[in-house]
């Protein structure tokens, strides 16, 4: 090594060494974190109702085709496409004349027939006295005997054809069978519609019943089997035996619609396992169509007491479900618990795993661990200070 390159390193060897030195020297290690700060709160205890929700659609109850009885032109349409309508309004008029033209000879036909059987009765008459004298044979008393009664039998037809021509007559008329909303027409005046009570008979136009309306929906054999094992808990109280259900329509947050079930089907669908349920609602205001979904609640059970916590103080593990609760000495415990329905959009009901003494921890669960110390404060409480952790070392 020459001088020049030792001259180098002295200052270099001069910053180093006082480095070396102090590593050498005992450190202070940094302080313990303090235990994390926990909102703690204690079940809140309530009596509840398990609830099952289910999507179905509102049906009409009572829904009517209108079809023409008689066949003609159609003369005059009574409505305006989709006005409510009441029983009985007069809803399409049919051309009067050809039926009024038949009514008229079908009383014709009948008078000539009540002539021919007056007199047919008056010969009889004559007939019986003088059979008695044996002015008349035997045989000529019976063809009167018959003649009168062929004029009754036909007079009778006749009598029956004057009907069956006032009912066409009425029949020209369309009147609404329910109240209800009807829909557009089908057909417009002038046109040729076909009546009569086979196939092919013209459609005028169809009415639903609104108010009131029903509700149906299908539900699982499990499900029934749970209702029908619940039902005299649940039913206690209700109105004629009806079970009240609440329904929310699409756009709505709440279920705020009241009903009560009417009917349940007497079979299970072999394809699908499922049963038809059907509830009846008010619609005074009109605002439920038939055809429309919904959501539906029906209870399914009789009421409990139940625990409650808020929904964010659940946490999962694979499948199990568990929440922390604060011990005795301060420490985060895992408690493993089986949840039931959600309540008012944020509580959960628990069915075991705690008790109403305990302090469920609902906030600050991002990095807790089991059996790790917490400061825990009551929910709504001001933040208490975190003690100060004691330093070690020399």
């Amino acid at each position: 090594m020459n001088r020049s390159s030792l001259g180098r390193m002295i200052p270099a060897i001069a910053i180093i060494a006082p480095v070396l030195v102090a590593c050498g020297q005992d450190q202070t290690p940094p302080a313990a974190p303090p235990p994390p700060s926990v909102t703690v709160a204690k079940p809140v205890q309530r009596n509840i109702v398990d609830r099952d929700e289910y999507v179905g659609r509102f049906v009409a109850v009572d829904a009517v085709e209108v079809r023409a009885r008689v066949s003609g032109y159609l003369d005059q349409v009574h409505f305006r496409d989709g006005q409510l309508v009441k029983t009985g309004d007069l809803l399409f008029t049919i051309d009067r004349r050809p039926f009024e033209n038949a009514l008229e000879q079908a009383k014709a036909n009948l008078a000539q027939a009540e002539a021919n059987a007056a007199f047919a009765q008056a010969d009889l008459q004559r007939a019986k006295s003088l059979v008695k004298d044996r002015a008349i044979s035997e045989q000529t008393f019976d063809q009167r005997v018959q003649a009168a009664r062929s004029a009754d039998a036909n007079m009778k037809a006749q009598q029956a054809a004057v009907a069956q021509a006032e009912l066409d007559l009425q029949f020209t008329e369309l009147r609404a069978p329910v109240d209800g909303r009807i829909g557009d027409r089908r057909v417009s005046p002038g046109n040729l519609v076909t009546g009569g009570s086979a196939g092919g008979t013209t459609l005028l136009a169809t009415i639903v019943s609104t108010d009131p309306i029903r509700f149906e929906f299908t539900f699982d054999e499990a499900a029934y089997l749970r209702y029908e094992r619940a039902a005299l808990s649940a039913r206690k109280g209700a109105e004629n035996g009806k079970v009240t259900v609440s329904l929310r329509l699409l756009d709505e947050a709440e279920f705020k619609h009241e009903g009560r079930i009417d009917f349940v089907d007497n079979v299970i669908d072999r394809s699908s396992g499922t049963i038809r349920g059907r509830a009846e609602f008010s619609n005074a205001e009109g605002l439920f169509t038939p055809g429309m979904f919904a959501r539906v609640r029906v209870p399914a059970s009789a009421p409990y007491d139940a625990l409650l916590v808020p929904d964010v103080a659940i946490g999962t593990e694979q499948i199990r479900k568990y929440v922390y609760v604060v011990g005795p000495d301060d420490t985060a415990q895992r408690r493993y618990v089986t949840l039931g329905p959600l309540i008012d959009r944020t509580l959960r009901v628990v069915r075991d795993g705690i008790s109403a003494d305990d302090n469920v921890i609902v906030n600050g669960l991002t990095a807790l661990r089991p059996n790790q110390k917490v400061t825990p404060q009551a929910q709504g409480e001001k933040p208490k200070a975190a003690p100060k952790a004691a330093a070690s070392g020399q």
